[in-house]
């Protein structure tokens, strides 16, 4: 999971404004690493590890010129962390390209092992962005000739389709112009915005729409999957359709890793969360349990909390206070990180606990560290009965697409029964979202009743039908080597 945004400007303008301010509303979506890459006349770029207000000061902002910009925020699944695999990559030669994206490609090391060593090409870093970088590049390369055409991109485009599994939304920039894709099922989202200054046109392409809303684009519209957009001299966006395999965006984009005031494929992130804690609250009511309040753990739960606790009749309190300057624990490199930044992040207020029955509701459950220090803390607050609950189902599969979501053996829920669950981490009970009701609360919310996910977290079916155990296996044990670092 990263975030991304790409502008194109009128002449004489600079994006670098727009293009941080964008960055800092997809924090959430990275916090290891950030950069960006400008063209005026040539490519420009600051790249660092750390948070979008550590990397980047004025004096960078004097430098990186030009109408054309990318910028990216990295959460690492594939690589170490290092510096070298800070994103947007460029070439300069033989064709200026600059890229970005969300996602992961699940045959990196496939690619680096043969198609790259047969083309001598060797990859400066771990990230595999690069790999999509040079095939894309490449493609390009051959096709191009005094100037790029919206045929050249969709070649490029398709070059990455047919040799790229996994799944990948792209943005980038070239001398000439802008272009985006999303990758064949459409798993990781894109949406292109727009707006007019005196200045002229101003076209962004970025991973969710909240981006757009900070800088004062109107949405355009979501890419399909198989989609990509050109934008060029002509300055008019020109959208051909790639591929046409079904579209299976990510489910979880709409439990965790949005934000709630973002819409991403129509659908309001905010709206679904709110169906999903109406829906928990029907679960809860079968129970028989009594409760005297739902308490959300900070911030991705507040919206679902808030709709459960009106329909059970319950007040919803803020029992714990976030402190903001530590990170998304779900998204730090490594375990042991996790478990200390944990009781760092959250202070309870004794009073929302004490003598109560306390629902504490999480959007999900995951390794279990949360969960664990969660009710402890409840518990020592003098809380009667903790049940806690959980707007998604089970995650019990890795994720192979863009999300470091543990190995087999650390999904906490694996092999456990609710009761057994329970027991594990402390609680009363523990109550699940069941697959189809979170399916069927983003399609309510999104009025899209057709509308399939990815849900491979959940119930193991991998839409691009290209991941095997040994690929499974391979990628777990090169995150199990990072986590020991």
């Amino acid at each position: 999971m990263c975030g991304f945004i790409s502008i194109f400007g009128p002449d004489g303008t600079d994006t670098i404004h727009d293009v941080l301010s964008g960055l800092l509303a997809i924090q959430h979506r990275g916090q290891d690493a950030a950069g960006v890459v400008t063209f005026k006349d040539r490519f420009q770029a600051k790249k660092g590890l750390g948070l979008v207000r550590e990397v980047f000061a004025d004096k960078h902002l004097q430098r990186l010129k030009g109408p054309l910009a990318v910028g990216h925020v990295r959460y690492p699944t594939v690589g170490m962390g290092e510096d070298t695999d800070v994103q947007p990559f460029w070439l300069d030669y033989p064709v200026g390209v600059a890229m970005a994206h969300n996602g992961n490609v699940t045959n990196f090391h496939e690619l680096r092992g043969s198609y790259f060593n047969h083309r001598h090409i060797h990859l400066a870093s771990n990230c595999d962005l690069e790999a999509v970088l040079y095939v894309f590049a490449d493609a390009l390369m051959r096709r191009a000739g005094e100037g790029i055409d919206p045929g050249d991109v969709r070649a490029a485009v398709r070059e990455v389709f047919d040799r790229v599994k996994g799944a990948y939304s792209v943005v980038g920039i070239t001398a000439e112009g802008m272009y985006a894709f999303r990758d064949p099922f459409g798993i990781k989202p894109i949406i292109l915005g727009k707006k007019t200054t005196p200045e002229g046109v101003w076209y962004a392409a970025a991973s969710e729409s909240v981006v757009l809303d900070v800088s004062g684009y109107e949405v355009v519209r979501d890419l399909a999957a198989g989609e990509m957009l050109w934008i060029g001299k002509d300055r008019e966006p020109h959208f051909l359709q790639v591929a046409d395999k079904p579209h299976r965006p990510c489910i979880f984009e709409y439990i965790y890793f949005a934000r709630p005031d973002s819409f991403l494929d129509g659908t309001s992130v905010y709206e679904a969360r709110m169906e999903l804690g109406r829906r928990l609250a029907a679960s809860f009511r079968t129970t028989g349990f009594h409760a005297d309040v739902v308490v959300p753990v900070p911030e991705s739960a507040k919206t679902a909390a808030q709709t459960m606790a009106e329909e059970l009749g319950l007040p919803c309190r803020e029992g714990f206070v976030k402190n903001r300057y530590v990170g998304r624990t779900f998204i730090m490199p490594n375990d042991e990180t996790r478990r200390a930044s944990i009781r760092a992040k959250l202070n309870p207020i004794r009073a929302e606990f004490e003598g109560k029955d306390v629902i504490i509701l999480d959007d999900s459950i995951v390794r279990g560290n949360t969960s664990k220090q969660i009710v402890a803390i409840a518990r020592q607050m003098g809380a009667r009965k903790v049940y806690f609950a959980s707007y998604s189902p089970p995650l019990l599969f890795p994720c192979l697409y863009g999300i470091d979501m543990s190995t087999k053996r650390e999904f906490i829920a694996r092999d456990r029964t609710p009761e057994e669950l329970a027991r594990e981490i402390g609680a009363d009970h523990v109550l699940y979202q069941t697959v189809e009701e979170m399916i069927d609360a983003v399609r309510v919310a999104g009025g899209t009743p057709e509308r399939e996910f990815c849900t491979a977290c959940f119930a193991g079916e991998y839409p691009t039908g290209d991941i095997t155990e040994s690929m499974i296996a391979s990628i777990e044990q090169d995150r199990l080597a990072a986590a020991r670092g």
